[in-house]
């Protein structure tokens, strides 16, 4: 199998210090030898990830981004926690380290093992020559460990304190509409009727409180080498919390993109959810409600919620680079997916389809 996650050379302004990290780990980790060689995970637009691969050991660093950004979504500690208390309940990576130390490199990190196994983006690879069965049993397994993870006990996995469920909903979209206003540029239309109708129309209490992940996508994934149809490991916890589990789903079903869905929703596609096999969003929305027993009505919000939040965070990553924070040109097209995610949550507003 080809390998399908691969690294490159590090971005110019994102480089490590070697030396301190390398000292740090052998410090904790006595077995370790040798030096490592450094690379960079080049999909990542939110926080940066490195290979440190040694002779005998392969290894992930986890850091924030370089420039001015906003805590919350940038937690080294958070993601370090929450994969650490969930080992053993889903498939997560092995945690090894963490410091909040910012002499070493400046900002605090993390090191974990390196899951192996392939991560797929916007298509499944020919060479895999799957069926729709199979497809579909990939779609199927993605979405029972969500459920999975939904029904963990956090207080029994020690994350009782990793957030507060109660208001989480209310916090959430009072939040993302001041983190718009923060991260807005001058070329972006404000999408005031969005940010108003989420606030008009949030619902009185919360549907459930569980772990949720907050940015869960096939491309967050690693599959597993031997039968890729199953999860290795899920990767990119920085924005988890104790929450509303519709709110998780939606955050989901905004990444959703169908295959006949219009063009100005392809240009936002990151995952082979097109693929014929995949599950429709409403048939996900049947297939969470069947597991779960949960409750799924009037989840438009919950959509609509989900699509208006990955708005924010697109334009959070495009106002670094319209800023100068930030020189990588991956970005610089991300102010018109902003826009059209924010034309896509007021369709949806009007059509009340998911």
């Amino acid at each position: 199998m080809a390998e399908i996650n691969p690294t490159v050379e590090v971005r110019k302004g994102e480089e490590l210090d070697i030396e301190a990290i390398d000292t740090v780990l052998k410090k904790a980790l006595p077995d370790l030898k040798g030096k490592p060689e450094v690379t960079q995970y080049p999909s990542g637009a939110s926080n940066l990830t490195y290979a440190l691969d040694y002779p005998e050991r392969r290894m992930v660093l986890r850091r924030p981004p370089f420039g001015d950004k906003p805590k919350s979504g940038h937690d080294m500690s958070r993601e370090y926690k929450v994969m650490s208390g969930l080992k053993g309940e889903i498939p997560v990576p092995d945690t090894l380290y963490y410091t909040d130390d910012p002499s070493i490199i400046g900002a605090e990190f993390y090191v974990m093992n390196r899951s192996e196994g392939p991560l797929i983006h916007n298509k499944i690879p020919k060479e895999w020559d799957w069926s729709e069965n199979e497809t579909r049993q990939l779609c199927e397994n993605f979405f029972q460990t969500l459920v999975d993870l939904h029904s963990v006990d956090y207080e029994a996995v020690g994350l009782g304190r990793f957030g507060k469920p109660e208001g989480y909903v209310n916090r959430q979209i009072t939040g993302w509409n001041r983190r718009f206003e923060a991260a807005w540029t001058e070329d972006i239309e404000k999408f005031d009727d969005v940010q108003s109708w989420l606030v008009n129309n949030m619902p009185a209490k919360e549907r459930g409180a569980a772990i949720i992940h907050g940015d869960y996508r096939i491309d967050n994934c690693i599959l597993k080498a031997s039968d890729p149809t199953q999860i290795e490991a899920i990767l990119d916890w920085e924005i988890s919390a104790l929450g509303d589990p519709m709110m998780d789903l939606g955050n989901t079903l905004a990444y959703w993109i169908h295959a006949d869905d219009p063009p100005f929703m392809q240009m936002m596609v990151r995952q082979p959810s097109g693929a014929p096999g995949m599950m429709t969003r409403q048939e996900i929305l049947d297939f969470y409600a069947e597991k779960t027993g949960a409750d799924v009505s009037g989840f438009q919000f919950y959509y609509v919620y989900g699509i208006w939040r990955l708005a924010v965070i697109i334009q959070q990553i495009y106002a670094r680079f319209y800023r100068g924070q930030n020189d990588n040109p991956r970005f610089k097209d991300y102010g018109q997916m902003t826009s059209a995610l924010g034309q896509l949550a007021r369709l949806k507003i009007k059509t009340g389809e998911l």
